[in-house]
Formats: C-alpha cells, structure tokens, sequence
C-alpha cells in the first residue's frame, strides 16, 4: 500500500513548495538502485573482516567493528575507494527519477546524508548554478572551504546542496561508524556555529521532506533527534516523511503503519508509505493539477 497523505496535507506540501519554503532531506533510498545499498556493503565487510556479531547487515555497526579492528579511518576510505570505482549515476533523462523532479522544483536548498553528488548534478542539468557545502562537525573539516565564504546566500538559481554527514571523496567528512554518529549528535546539539545561518533558516522556517529513508534506519532517528530543537522552533510547520512501508504480513503491515503514522504526526511529521519513485510521480501529478488551478 502505498500514499496516506491526505488532501490537507498534499495542498500544504504543493504550497510551501509553490512559496519556496521547503527543504528536502535526500536518504540513501532516493538512489536506489544505483549505488550498493548500505546492508549489502555491510554483509561484505562482515564476511571480509570476520565480524563476530548477529547483524552483519548493519553497516553503522559493522563499520565500527572495522574502524576498531584497524583504525577510525580504514571503512570511510573503503566507502571512497568503492565511490571511485562506481561509475553509474542516476538516469536523469528520466522524468520520474527522484534527483531530476527535486532539482525542478523552485527550491534554494537541499540536504542530504548522502555521500553522493547526485543531487548537485540534477541541479547543473537544470542550469542551476549549484554550490556544495558539508557540516563541520569534526575538527578535520572545520577550516575546510565553505561554499558560504564571501556572503553567498542559496537562491532558487543559486541552489546549495547540504551534506550533513559528509560528502565523497572528502574520508574525514563522513559520518559513518557508530562513534561518528555520537559525536555528531553531541558536536551538533551544542554548537549551532556547525551548521551555516542559511541551513539554520530552512530547518526553521520551512517544512522539510525526508524522502529516501526507512523506519528502521539509526541516521533517520538520530537525524530527527539533531535537528529537534529546530524543528520545535517551527511548531506550526507541517513537515513530511517518504517511507518505505514496513516489512510483514499485510494485517501487520498495517497495524504498524497506523501506528507510525500516528508517532509521527505528534512531532509534525506526515507519512506518505511508498518509494522516492512512487512519491515524485505522485508529487509531478499533483504539481500540474495546482499549475492548472492557478492559471484558470
């Protein structure tokens, strides 16, 4: 089953869009298909690096098993090597995939957690002049340079591209081994100078579309954990979550999205249950309908 936005909450997302209030959060799920999932490369490392424990599908723990058994930076630069020997992208000659329909919407920022540059290269083939920037939340990439350098502001032609945890080939950026999400969460929670003043405004003062995330994933729940405090800031903006439904029989399957729906709707939160593809063709349809409207 897929939707459960309702009309309310379709009108509301279309309209923040429409007025350039919204900031979408890409998660691994936004390239599916393209780039090895995480629990694959995980169950890889598992077997390569004779990981002990019972969820060798978890990369965030396995990664920290390898960072432990050879040092902090041994998985992020393994994450690198497999970036560079990666040569697929995206088809964005397609008008359903996740990254094009994104970069056509008259939006001036985008986050991801990510390691990829997809959402950059969307944006270019719309004539965008797009900038990248990553979060400082280690020592490393604090004197890194910031595309914020000279007073740039993120404009709908200017677009900036947010890499919240890291971004290829920059190793020492990526938040990915257990301890990276700690002290990401610790560094973040108490030093708002991480995150530039333009990033800041968009948590507060649009509503956010996580697309491309599950339930389960540990990034989400602590990505919704970071940025509580800016999103209690916005209490009275709608925000919205692109979830993959939940796996089990269909009667559970149900029960558990009710239920969810249910927890998330008290933080603000609006669940649509389907892909980044089933939700950006839903998204195109409902765009063109409020285009018509608009011109009649």
């Amino acid at each position: 089953m897929t939707g459960s936005l309702n009309e309310r909450d379709w009108d509301i997302l279309i309209q923040r869009i429409n007025d350039k209030k919204c900031t979408p959060f890409l998660g691994a799920g936004a390239a599916y298909g393209v780039l090895p999932l995480g629990a694959d490369i995980a169950r890889e490392w598992a077997q390569k690096y004779d990981y002990p424990l019972e969820d060798p599908s978890n990369l965030i723990a396995v990664a920290q098993f390898v960072a432990l058994k050879i040092d902090p930076m041994a998985p992020k630069e393994e994450i690198v090597r497999m970036f560079e020997a990666n040569t697929r992208a995206p088809n964005f000659a397609d008008s359903c995939e996740p990254h094009r329909v994104l970069a056509g919407l008259p939006l001036p920022v985008y986050v991801t957690t990510n390691y990829d540059n997809f959402m950059s290269q969307a944006l270019s083939k719309q004539n965008k002049d797009v900038r990248q920037e990553l979060c400082r939340w280690n020592r490393f990439v604090r004197d890194h340079p910031s595309a914020f350098d000279g007073g740039f502001v993120p404009s709908v032609a200017n677009p900036v591209v947010f890499h919240l945890h890291g971004y290829n080939p920059l190793a020492e950026s990526l938040v990915l081994t257990e301890d990276d999400y700690l002290d990401f969460l610790v560094n973040i929670s108490r030093d708002d100078t991480l995150l530039p003043p333009s990033i800041q405004k968009a948590f507060v003062g649009t509503s956010l579309l996580f697309i491309g995330y599950r339930i389960a994933d540990w990034n989400f729940r602590v990505l919704l954990r970071s940025l509580a405090r800016f999103m209690e800031g916005g209490l009275k903006r709608t925000h919205f979550a692109v979830m993959t439904p939940p796996t089990a029989s269909e009667a559970l399957k149900q029960k558990a999205q009710n239920y969810l729906s249910e927890y998330y709707e008290n933080i603000d939160v609006r669940m649509y249950w389907g892909t980044a593809t089933e939700f950006v063709k839903d998204l195109q349809l409902r765009l063109q309908q409020f285009s018509s409207l608009t011109r009649s």
